[in-house]
């Protein structure tokens, strides 16, 4: 346990701050799942759904949350999916 108040302050922010990031990780996973169940089940909203992935992970470049070459792999496989299916 940190004994020093500059210490605790940044042990309170670091807490936040990761429950941030974890949820919006999540809202990123489920967006990018929601994307693949359609693009193996040829729905219509495909390109929408991948649209709003790909706005997700590249957000996520922009806060710090996501690490740029894995967003961009992460597209680059998404587009694949559409394209193929």
């Amino acid at each position: 346990m940190a004994n020093h108040p500059s210490a605790l302050k940044r042990m309170h922010q670091n807490e936040k701050k990761r429950l941030r990031n974890m949820s919006y990780r999540a809202s990123v996973r489920t967006a990018v799942k929601k994307f693949i169940q359609a693009a193996a089940d040829k729905a219509p909203d495909g390109p929408d759904l991948l649209r709003k992935a790909v706005s997700l992970l590249d957000k996520g470049v922009t806060k710090g949350i996501i690490h740029r070459n894995m967003a961009s792999r992460k597209i680059s496989n998404l587009a694949k999916k559409l394209s193929v299916s």
